[in-house]
């Protein structure tokens, strides 16, 4: 796992959202639906930070919480244009402390 915050990780982010992007190329034919999932503790406004990253997207929520209701799974079904947009998406996700990206 990638720490996504902290200066002295910044090579290593980079390398790793150029190495996202070639796959996502690879295996992707865009424009087309991009499927994101993350894992919250459960706290709404945390949700609703997520949700406000893709408020400029058509797309499709879906939330479940955990047997013991301590965490929600998100998903969100979204139309993208390319790889740098999915990218977009997760870099903005990965600001909000305590979202776990699948």
């Amino acid at each position: 796992m990638i720490e996504v915050t902290g200066n002295e990780k910044f090579d290593e982010q980079e390398e790793f959202y150029a190495s996202l992007k070639t796959n996502l190329e690879r295996n992707h034919n865009f424009p087309e639906d991009y499927l994101y999932k993350f894992i919250i503790l459960n706290n709404q406004e945390k949700l609703t930070e997520i949700y406000k990253v893709f408020d400029d997207t058509k797309n499709t929520f879906s939330t479940r919480e955990s047997s013991n209701g301590k965490y929600i799974s998100c998903t969100i079904n979204c139309f993208v244009l390319d790889a740098d947009q999915v990218i977009r998406h997760y870099k903005e996700v990965a600001k909000i402390e305590g979202v776990i990206m699948l």
